[in-house]
């Protein structure tokens, strides 16, 4: 049975929230915000305050009253992630094949930021083609692999700086199913696939694919780029990179990895250090020298762009399955490398439960007792209803 790693959510002295709250004049007034990012950057602001209503509570025993406000719901919110993402892990969970995974991380050169940010949700949706058909494609190949495979794509925008960084987490299985699917053929037990191979095709994979899209009108040049040489120039001018992190030995710690991942916003309230003098101070990590802790200072209205040009395009999937784990074809798959592997797959135990029964399983605590008497339960009495906006 794997565990779900969790904090506790806790009210942070400082919260994207309050910055949001200083500046909304500002952007929410700008024109050059668009309709997703000016719902997010409403929806932060009135997460879990009067604006969106809630609840009275009252304790069972001792009367002790509480008021629990709802929360947005928005997946830009940095306080709204912690349910969705233990339901989603607990989800994941029944429908990974018992086998060990490895991480590959699909980038795209700095040099093309502005042609991605400009096309975004055509841009995104090649992105995915691309590293999935990569990973197929190479994977079916018997001088690779000889197999049909499998995974999970998770795209993020940002840098741990917030900067615009397009780019595909991918977390496969260690081999994949043979072509009649009865046999499971597995990878080499360090590496998946050769990563400069994959980096290559890659390359070429998506470059296709955004060659296509510029002919028919789907995706737009930027003002530097004349034409489409002039762009494949910029595309070969240096080799890519697929990154390839540490295998998963163990299938919980990957789940709990993966979850980490796939709610994770832009930045959380916990790395938001200080917000005083028109500078917010946050910390990250540095991986360009072994992940070593910083600090950051920006202006507020510069960390607020940041933020929210990662503001996803609206219905925008994020997660995404493919190969022999595609949503289409994954229970009947999955059936079988069970069947074939011999092994156990864990069961979902948070299917049905609401969110705070969600919570209390997660942390390993009854949110429902009164911290007043200890005794008793907290139990819903009347709803409090939505101030006007």
């Amino acid at each position: 049975m794997f565990k779900i790693l969790a904090m506790e959510n806790k009210r942070q002295t400082i919260e994207l929230s309050d910055i949001f709250e200083k500046n909304k004049e500002v952007f929410l007034s700008s024109p050059k915000l668009v309709n997703v990012q000016r719902k997010a950057f409403r929806d932060i602001l009135s997460c879990r305050t009067e604006k969106l209503g809630g609840h009275v509570r009252e304790c069972n025993n001792c009367e002790a009253k509480e008021q629990a406000y709802n929360s947005c719901r928005n997946r830009h919110c940095p306080k709204c992630q912690f349910t969705k993402k233990a339901k989603w892990v607990d989800k994941l969970a029944s429908n990974l094949p018992p086998v060990k995974y490895f991480h590959l991380v699909f980038t795209v050169p700095d040099s093309l930021n502005a042609l991605f940010y400009l096309n975004q949700r055509q841009a995104y949706d090649l992105l995915f083609k691309a590293a999935n058909e990569t990973i197929t494609q190479t994977a079916e190949n018997i001088k690779y692999l000889g197999a049909k495979a499998g995974g999970i794509s998770i795209l993020h925008t940002w840098g741990q700086s917030l900067v615009y960084h397009p780019h595909i987490h991918m977390i496969i299985p260690a081999g994949g199913l043979s072509e009649d699917g009865r046999e499971w053929i597995p990878s080499h037990e360090k590496f998946f696939l050769p990563i400069k191979v994959l980096s290559a095709i890659f390359r070429g994979i998506l470059f296709k694919y955004f060659d296509k899209a510029i002919q028919k009108g789907e995706i737009k040049l930027t003002n530097d780029l004349k034409d489409v040489e002039t762009l494949k120039r910029i595309w070969y001018k240096k080799k890519w990179v697929v990154y390839a992190k540490k295998p998963f030995a163990k299938p919980d710690n990957l789940i709990n990895y993966l979850g980490n991942y796939t709610h994770r916003v832009a930045i959380s309230n916990q790395r938001i250090l200080k917000h005083t003098d028109g500078k917010v101070i946050f910390g990250y990590k540095d991986y360009k020298n072994a992940g070593l802790r910083k600090t950051m200072s920006l202006p507020e209205e510069e960390f607020i762009r940041r933020f929210l040009q990662h503001i996803l395009p609206s219905g925008f999937r994020k997660i995404r399955y493919f190969g022999f784990m595609s949503l289409r074809f994954l229970k009947e798959n999955l059936d079988k490398c069970v069947e074939i592997l011999n092994k156990a797959v864990f069961l979902p135990m948070l299917e049905g439960l609401n969110a705070l029964e969600v919570v209390s399983f997660a942390l390993n605590k009854d949110m429902t007792a009164c911290k007043k008497c200890k005794k008793g339960r907290m139990i819903a009495k009347h709803k409090i209803m939505a101030s006007p906006t």
